[in-house]
């Protein structure tokens, strides 16, 4: 088969940035160094504009995850094109296409089951998408939104502005600018380059799938470290409206640390998350799945399953049981009802349907743990 004509932009693109990136700053490395203000701009630049993008291209824009005021919007959409990585409505574009049709390989725009390389980069390489490059059908509300079409309209200056512009004028201010322009300017563009483009790659290939196997999309801790909180992919892909990609306290989040603080100060707003509710019972009906997988190869298998599913039957009633108490719960105290003969009698069930809902888990949980342990004879 034929492959699509090369994109020469993008590819001179890639090939001059990474070549500068990879030879050049070395070189200068070795023959003037860099000082320590440098490697800090450079530290920080890569931080925000890489944040930028997940913040702002991806979970504000594409998804509409949460509002941001207006200052912090235009602070994301400068930030995100000194990224490089095309204006928020065309990469929104992409991306809404990507959930949509995700894995399907003549729709999805960049298809981890085409492999590492076209999901990686090779995608923007060629024109497998010339037929609807400035196809903006799926982005009409972002087309109303002043700030993304000021920098749709604008992108190129605004690129080379921020970029350059302003390393420039750092590196002034340092009495060094063309070192400022190489580490904090080129370097640091291909770095973000290749740790957003590992979400569409790597995120899709190594890791677990606790809430979905419907596609290929995996949860990566390691990732994440490197993605600014996007490596928890596969809870990104079937819970996509959710604010957070690390649902956990512990997990590394810094995208959604940054949306939460800005929450508090009055900067974002309308945070929106997946009840509870449905992400465990999503986990649950993963893990009985991958349960009654292993249960297939073991004695007696039938039984086996039989078992498994008796047991995620009773921990989906105690869950469901409990979640509709804590619900009513929730729904007196927003009108005020605290002291309530109701709210009194509510606490108390909730309170022992917690308790049984933790013991039928804890149950759960080492059958499910027993029938995935490699069996020994």
């Amino acid at each position: 088969m034929k492959k699509p004509p090369l994109i020469f932009t993008n590819v001179i693109l890639f090939i001059v940035l990474t070549l500068i990136a990879v030879v050049g700053t070395p070189l200068w490395a070795i023959s003037y160094g860099f000082d320590w203000f440098e490697i800090g701009v450079t530290i920080f630049l890569f931080y925000f504009t890489g944040m930028c993008i997940t913040a702002g291209y991806h979970r504000l824009w594409s998804h509409k995850t949460y509002d941001a005021n207006p200052i912090v919007r235009v602070i994301l959409a400068i930030g995100g094109a000194m990224t490089v990585q095309n204006s928020i409505l065309h990469w929104s574009s992409d991306h809404r296409i990507h959930h949509r049709h995700v894995d399907v390989n003549d729709k999805d725009p960049y298809s981890a089951k085409k492999g590492f390389w076209f999901s990686h980069m090779g995608w923007m390489l060629r024109e497998y998408q010339a037929a609807r490059y400035d196809d903006y059908s799926n982005c009409k509300d972002l087309q109303k939104d002043k700030i993304v079409m000021w920098q749709h309209n604008h992108y190129v200056p605004i690129v080379l502005a921020s970029n350059f512009g302003l390393t420039a004028f750092l590196g002034w201010l340092n009495g060094d600018i063309l070192g400022m322009m190489l580490l904090a300017g080129v370097t640091r563009i291909v770095l973000v380059h290749h740790v957003t483009f590992f979400i569409n790659s790597l995120a899709h290939i190594w890791g677990s799938r606790p809430y979905t196997d419907a596609n290929t999309a995996r949860d990566n801790g390691i990732l994440a470290f490197f993605t600014f909180g996007e490596g928890y992919h596969n809870y990104h892909h079937i819970f996509e409206y959710d604010y957070r990609n690390g649902i956990k306290w512990w997990q590394f989040d810094p995208t959604k640390w940054l949306i939460k603080g800005l929450s508090f100060v009055g900067l974002t707003k309308n945070l929106r998350t997946c009840p509870e509710e449905r992400i465990e019972k999503a986990k649950l009906a993963m893990q009985l799945k991958y349960a009654q997988d292993r249960a297939i190869s073991l004695p007696n298998a039938d039984e086996i399953k039989a078992k498994i599913q008796a047991e995620y039957e009773l921990v989906q009633q105690k869950m469901s049981e409990f979640y509709a108490t804590k619900k009513r719960i929730m729904a007196l105290r927003k009108k005020n009802l605290q002291l309530s003969y109701e709210k009194l009698e509510l606490d108390f069930k909730y309170k022992e349907l917690k308790n049984a809902l933790k013991i039928q888990q804890e149950k759960w949980q080492s059958m499910y743990n027993f029938y995935l342990e490699p069996q020994t004879t």
